[in-house]
């Protein structure tokens, strides 16, 4: 019986993410998304014993853009999904998941050691994690 190969999720997360302040606004973490080309920015923390926060596209588009508001007079913090289930890059994708998938979510920070490494999503253990696996 042969071991069965374990993809971890710093595999295949994104390193390449952005952090923005909760006092932004949407206008201002739009560009952000764009320069990027994401979609989803981690919301830093306030002081030390806050949590991580993020915001989604889905967030802007159910939460501002369907009831009609200003994208420049909403405040990330107003919108933004807090805390966040954050993920070990040292975690089978597997595990990661059936996470999602019991919580509702698609994407997750990657922290190790306190601080976002990255942002793993749906996707990225989809087709990087099983094309990998598939050779």
């Amino acid at each position: 019986m042969s071991k069965k190969e374990i993809i971890r999720i710093r595999d295949v997360m994104k390193t390449n993410f952005n952090i923005v302040d909760g006092m932004s606004t949407v206008a201002d973490a739009l560009k952000t998304m764009l320069h990027v080309e994401t979609k989803a920015l981690i919301v830093k923390k306030r002081h030390e014993d806050d949590e991580l926060g993020m915001v989604m596209l889905s967030d802007i588009a159910g939460k501002v853009l369907a009831v009609d508001k200003a994208p420049d007079r909403v405040n990330i913090y107003e919108i933004m999904i807090k805390p966040m289930i954050q993920v070990d890059p040292n975690m089978d994708i597997r595990y990661c998941a059936r996470l999602f998938a019991r919580f509702n979510i698609s994407r997750a920070p990657v922290v190790e050691n306190g601080e976002v490494v990255g942002v793993v999503s749906y996707t990225d253990m989809v087709v990087k994690g099983l094309c990998k696996i598939a050779g």
